[in-house]
């Protein structure tokens, strides 16, 4: 049998969260909106945070609409946030909003994908 991992209280979960602006936490789970510039970048961002989701074998919820997702992260087995739920947002985020920054990639000219309202 294996040992229930340890969660959060709501005051280390609101301090951590300090080192994900954007991502809030709200009904027992860390949250983050993404915007995206139209229906194929979003489509684009739900199949990489599907496949670090994957990779990691961590598997957050999901709302998608034509121009923003909604991620939802909770461990689910513990009951609460728990390290797997922070490993996985800071790596969603430094993925998803990753642009070139200098050197010889460019980047896109589109909007492409930007952090959304926190709530």
């Amino acid at each position: 049998m294996s040992k229930k991992e340890r969660t959060y209280t709501d005051a280390e979960i609101a301090e951590r969260l300090t080192a994900l602006p954007g991502w809030y936490y709200e009904e027992g789970f860390i949250r983050r909106q993404f915007k995206t510039d139209g229906w194929l970048t979003t489509l684009t961002l739900v199949n990489t945070i599907g496949y670090l989701a994957e990779a990691a074998y961590h598997h957050p919820d999901l709302t998608v609409t034509w121009a923003k997702v909604w991620v939802k992260l909770q461990t689910h087995s513990a009951g609460g946030i728990t390290d797997k739920d922070w490993e996985l947002a800071r790596k969603i985020e430094d993925t998803v909003l990753w642009k070139p920054a200098g050197g010889a990639l460019e980047g896109t000219p589109n909007k492409w994908v930007r952090g959304g309202d926190p709530k």
